[in-house]
This record gives C-alpha cells, structure tokens and sequence, in this order.
C-alpha cells in the first residue's frame, strides 16, 4: 500500500483523447506503433505535436496499416520498454490476429481503443461492436466513461498490466466522438515525480535486447503444453480482478478518485437497475436521479473492469434485484442479445439464485444519441416485465425508425444509356510494334460526353479528386464497375441514401480493395463464358484508391498484379490521409509538415508506379488533369489493356489545398510546377518499356522543387537556411529518380 499524500494535481479542460494523450506524457512511454482511423487518430496527432515541442520522447512509428502497428508493437514490447497504440474499429479487426499473440506471450502494453462501429456499410460513429471482438483477445479490459476516466485508466493499466502475477496487455476503452472528443474537467497530477512513484519501474523477466540471456518469443508449442499456457493465461486473468482492487486503492490514496470493478448507483432497493458501458452510465444516472424523484425504484450498474469480467461482484449487486435491463450498443445476429447480454446472463445464471429477469436491449448502433428519455424508457420496460413477465420479450431493438418505399429518395438523373457510354469519341489501335494508338475527336465534343460522376458530392472547396476522375472517365468508352478503397472520394460521393455515381459501384476497405475486384472481374468472365452473360457485353473494372490506399493496400494491390486480372487501378494522389485529418501517408513528399509530423515527414517519398511497373503488368502510367489531352490518352490505353491483357496502372496528382496549405486558384500551377521540377515526372511503362510524356528538361523548363515547395505552405519551411540539409536531400532524391527514369527511356528493353 502506498502511504503517500493525496498528489498535487492541476485541472485542465481535456477530451478522452487529449486525456490520454496526457496520460502518455505522463507515463514517458518509449515507443507507440499507430496508423490513423478516426476517432482514436488525434491520441497520435497530439503525441506528435508534443514530440515536435521537445515535451516526450517516445518513438512515434506510423505504420503501413492497423496490422503492422500491432506488429510492431509487439516486436518493441519484447525489448522490454513501455508500449502504446490507439485504434478503432477496423483498425482494431485488421490487427486482430496480431492481438491474441501479444497476450499468449505476456507481453504488457497499453491499448487505447476508441470505439467505432464496425463496417459494413461504413459509419464513423460510436457503438461497441468493435469492442466486442477484443473480448476473445486475452487482454485486459478497463472501462472510461468520461476523459477522467481516460486518464486514469491509462496510468492504472500500466500497473495492472506489469503486475509480476498479471503481465498482460491492458486495453483502456473509451467511446468515440461521446468521450474522444467530449471536453471535460480532467485533473492531471501536476509533478513527474508523483507519476514515477505511482508506475514504479518495469521490470522484465525476460527482454529480446540481452544476448547474455536469450530468450525465444513465439515458440511453436504443441499438446499439452498450448493448454497449459491457456490456463496460465486464465490465472492471469483471475489474479488481474484481486490486483485491479489493490491498484484502485493505492490510485485513491493519491489522487482522491476510486474506482470499482463495478460500480453501483441506487441499486440498494432497486427494483430495476440498468447495466450499460462507458458514456451511456453517465446519461442514465441523470434518469436514475430523475425517475427516484418520481418515487421509482431504480439503479444503475456499469462496470469499470470487462476482462476478467467481474461475475462475483455482479452477483452480489443484484442478488436482491428483480429486474435487470442490459443496454448495449452491440449485437450478435442470430442470438438474441450481443456478447455484453449473455456474460451478464451466464454470470447471473451460475448464483445460487436465479429469479432475475434479465432484458436485453440493442440501443445507440452507428453513433445514435442516447439521452435522458431514452434511459427512461428502458427503466419502463423493466417496470412492464416487472408486472407482466410473459408480456414483455427479453430482446429486442430500442430507436429503430424503419423506413419504408414511399419515402425512397427520387432518381435525380436517370441511369447511362449505352450511346451515352459509347459514343465512340475515343479510339484505339494496336499498332505494329505492340504499341496503342490512340484517336480523339474533336475535344469539345469529349467535354459534353456524360459525366459518370455527377455534380453534388461533398468533397472540399479546391478538391481535384473530381475533376481529375471526370477527365480520366472521359477517356473510356462503354460501361464500367467501380470500386472505391476508402477515402475522400469515396466518404465524399455516398452520403446514404445519396449517390454520385451514375455506374455501378463498391466499396471495400483499403486493404482488400484490389482482390474484391479481381473476385468481380473474374466471375463477370466465368458467366460470359458460361453463356449467362451476352457476349457482345463489355464492361471495365476500375478501383479507385488514393489518401494512404497504396500504403495500407500495397501487398494486396501487388498480390492482385502478379495475377494481372483484366482491370485498372488509379490512384489519386493528394500526398495524405485526407480522409482521417491530414496523417502522413507514405506518398507524403519529404519534410511536409502533416498532423502526424509536425515536425516535417523525414523520409522520401514512396514512388508506387515504379512499385507496380516492377511487377510486370502491361501497362503502367502517371498523368495530371489539365496537361492536354495526355491523362484521356492513358485512360484509353488503359482500358485497352485492361480488356485484352491484364491489370492497368494509373497514378494521377490532384490538388489538395487543405493538406497542401495552399491557394485554391493555384491548383493548376502547382501542380504544373511539380511536373516541371520532376518531383512528379509525367510517362508511361508498355509492356516494360519507359516512356516520358513530358520532358521539361529538353523544353528548358525544369526548374529545382523550391519553385513548387514555396507555393505549399505545409512545405516551405524547407526554404529557411535550417532545413538546408533536409531540402539539398529532397532535391537530390528528385534528380536521382528523374535520371534514373531517364535512363531507363532510352534503354531499349526498360
């Protein structure tokens, strides 16, 4: 037990996710792995900020997706440091795998996952659906329902979770946008020493980084011993609920708050008590206080600690309750109540009594308030139950407004007709030597040609995502499927009911985009050939991907190359995940200052198109809107490829003022300058063979990247007599790649 004072603590006005991002200072972790999914992204963005300020020095890692954070955090926690990550979602699922290792190891780490509903359809908003995969993952569990909470939770995990009897990973939970971007009160402990003297030292039986003493992680393990290490893992888990008490005790001591496994409010006499999660509990205590007014006997339970699920002191709190109603913003189709319901029933159903009517009730899915009333009302079901049992089913949805087809929302444009699709504007030839040729018409008339996207979208004042897509389109003839990664265009154009787009279109996540398309593509060419589908029908598959779809997306974008299925893949490149708040994306140019390098980005930038010409598919090329007809060109040659010979690549700049920090009028001149100083060197790869489309050495208009990065407010820091060095690097790896891309022209077989 910790005899010391109450700490000195200051109060600051913090969300959870500045709360833990507090916590994280406080803590001085050595090192978090992290890839940005709204809403946990801005923990990352203000570690990054604090990093730039000299105020921690914990390693920030931004990793090509949710996998290879979890990974990489698992490598750096068995060097026996202090690890962080923060995730939602299907960022938590896309790491899913990597998290039942890192707790079958017994490695402690801290994970903040901020919680996010669950696609699909996509919605960015608060329920617990992701939580409720972690539930199998071994790790601990605590619970925050307010940015205190957040804190709290953060510095205790680091207790439990390094505990000699526990040595586990701790996740700290807390609700997207309700908590995550909720400002609150939060008192902070004032003094590092406080902070120290509470998380002790970490002490490693064993760590990867002592060859003296070397030790093997991740061993293959057969029967019986696999069962034994289960058990050990259980024994963890079961000590972890005697030392949460013991941690909450000595956190009280120093900060004056206590936190209970669960925590109980009016239920002495209660004759319906609600158990809910996180930032709901809050809003229901409002509706206790209210409805005791009222002469109603009512009590709420919510619980601090999930994993291990705290079964005995449930019991206890409701041994003397007739009516329990189970509030949760999850489900499990199928089975009549989400996980939450049937732990809580299990653990009511092993007491020695078991006359507790238990109601389970689905509430708040994708981000829906829950407020005061509806609280009320689930304290009316229970009361009905309480009087007519048989009356009263034991699960069901609360909040549903079903929508019916009178109030479908009306076709605004009608579908594409074949002429509209085919007018035969754009030609192509196979020529002699392999080549394609391509034949325009007249560019007025391609400029009135339909648009496959129509006007209406969402997308930012400046945006060339669009106009850059409607140029490409312009270029292929007949019908096409699209598949959109997520991202900006895709958020943008399908606010539901509504859509953008006037062909078919899906989507998928980043990662699994190109393998989707390539299932389609194939199955289009199985029916045609089965006879399902006529033959004279054409269609082109197209997958649009672009902020961070080509780093979190790369290895099954090349996994779907070197299979070389008949479609195109282009990339919009905006140099950003704009789509989350402007995080750096590995096609982010070198030195940009983005929300997660404030400090500048300190590495080059990827060059996806070499990546994918080196594959070997036939037909690879990048291209920017307004420079001639040269982007129509490609497209064409593209479907040409796409529809006679395998995959297609395309990599278009576009125009982002938000993450570029630039004019909107000067899109196009920033865009020309890039071109101009061969940061973006526009060409084309056939059949292996270079091509530059656009020389601006030999037309004696290259000029160095300064004369673009002064127009990118993000970027022109480079320019001041400090960053010299960095900025002499980005210009030599510009030259180096556009003499090598040189090279590579005038050779007769690249």
């Amino acid at each position: 037990m910790n005899s010391s004072p109450i700490a000195q603590q200051e109060i600051k006005l913090l969300t959870g996710n500045e709360a833990a991002a507090e916590a994280a200072k406080a803590i001085d972790f050595h090192f978090m792995g992290y890839y940005p999914i709204t809403p946990s992204t801005e923990i990352a963005q203000i570690l990054d900020t604090m990093k730039s300020r000299g105020e921690i020095s914990t390693v920030l890692l931004p990793a090509d997706g949710e996998h290879g954070a979890a990974g990489a955090c698992f490598g750096a926690s068995t060097g026996g440091g202090r690890v962080l990550n923060a995730t939602s979602a299907n960022g938590l699922l896309y790491s899913l795998e990597q998290l039942p290792v890192q707790s079958g190891s017994r490695l402690p780490m801290v994970l903040n996952l901020v919680t996010r509903s669950i696609s699909g359809p996509l919605d960015i908003r608060c329920d617990h659906s992701d939580l409720m995969f972690a539930l199998q993952t071994g790790w601990l569990i605590l619970l925050a329902p307010n940015p205190q909470a957040v804190y709290d939770m953060n510095l205790m995990a680091i207790r439990l979770g390094e505990h000699p009897e526990v040595r586990l990973p701790v996740m700290v939970v807390s609700d997207g946008f309700f908590t995550s971007h909720q400002r609150r009160s939060v008192k902070t402990l004032s003094r590092t020493e406080d902070a120290k003297g509470f998380l002790g030292v970490r002490k490693d039986p064993h760590t990867s980084l002592d060859p003296r003493n070397p030790v093997t992680f991740g061993p293959y393990m057969n029967d019986p011993d696999l069962i034994n290490n289960k058990y050990q893992l259980h024994v963890a888990h079961e000590t972890a609920a005697r030392v949460f008490d013991e941690i909450a005790t000595e956190f009280e001591q120093l900060t004056g708050r206590k936190y209970r496994q669960l925590e109980a409010y009016n239920c002495e006499d209660a004759e319906v008590a609600l158990f809910v999660l996180n930032s709901a509990s809050e809003t229901a205590m409002d509706a206790v206080d209210r409805l005791r007014a009222e002469g109603k006997k009512v009590g709420l339970i919510k619980p601090h600690l999930l994993r291990p699920f705290p079964s005995t002191e449930l019991q206890r709190i409701t041994h003397r309750i007739p009516v329990v109603v189970i509030a949760e913003r999850s489900d499990t189709p199928g089975s009549s109540g989400g996980p939450l319901s049937h732990e809580v029933r299990s653990a009511l159903l092993t007491d020695h009594h078991c006359d507790v009517l238990a109601l389970s009730r689905v509430f708040g899915l994708g981000g829906r308030d829950f407020r005061e009333d509806d609280a009320v009302a689930l304290y009316e079901e229970g009361f009905r139950a309480l009087q007519n049992p048989s009356e009263v089913p034991t699960f069901g949805f609360v909040g549903l407004r079903e929508g019916t087809r009178k109030h479908l929302p009306p076709k605004v444009l009608p579908p594409l007709s074949k002429s509209d699709v085919s007018p035969g504007l754009v030609r192509t030839s196979k020529l002699e030597n392999g080549q394609i040729q391509v034949a325009i018409a007249d560019i007025a008339e391609l400029a009135a040609k339909p648009k496959r996207l129509t006007p209406g979208h969402g997308a930012c004042p400046g945006c060339g995502i669009f106009s850059g897509l409607d140029q490409f389109f312009k270029g292929l003839e007949g019908d096409i499927v699209v598949l959109y990664h997520t991202g900006c265009a895709m958020v943008v154009t399908t606010d539901y009911p509504f859509s953008s787009h006037r062909v078919t279109y899906i989507h998928n996540l980043f990662q699994n985009g190109a393998p989707t398309l390539s299932g389609l593509v194939e199955m289009f060419h199985e029916r045609r050939r089965r006879g399902e589908i006529e033959v004279g029908e054409d269609l082109t598959f197209v997958m649009i991907t672009g902020d961070g779809g080509m780093d979190i997306g790369m290895g099954p974008t090349i996994g779907t190359a070197l299979r070389n299925h008949r479609m195109i893949i282009l990339e919009y490149d905006n140099q950003g995940y704009m789509n989350t708040g402007g995080q750096l994306s590995y096609t982010t140019p070198m030195g940009r200052a983005t929300s997660t390098s404030h400090s500048g980005k300190t590495f080059h930038h990827k060059d996806t198109v070499a990546i994918m010409a080196a594959t070997g598919i036939p037909y690879v090329f990048t291209a920017i809107e307004g420079y001639g007809t040269d982007l129509i060109e490609k497209a064409a040659k593209a479907q040409w490829y796409a529809r006679n010979e395998g995959l297609a690549f395309g990599k278009i700049l576009i125009t982002c003022p938000l993450n570029w920090g630039s004019e909107e009028r000067l899109g196009q001149n920033i865009l020309q300058n890039a071109v101009d100083c061969c940061f973006f060197p526009l060409y084309e790869v056939e059949h292996g063979i270079t091509k530059i489309s656009y020389d601006p050495e030999a037309l004696g208009k290259k000029n160095g990247v300064d004369t673009w990065l002064k127009q990118l407010g993000k970027s022109k820091h480079l320019l001041e007599e400090r960053n010299r060095p960095q900025l002499n690097a980005f210009q030599a790896e510009v030259d180096r790649r556009w003499a090598r891309l040189k090279a590579l022209s005038t050779h007769p077989l690249l």
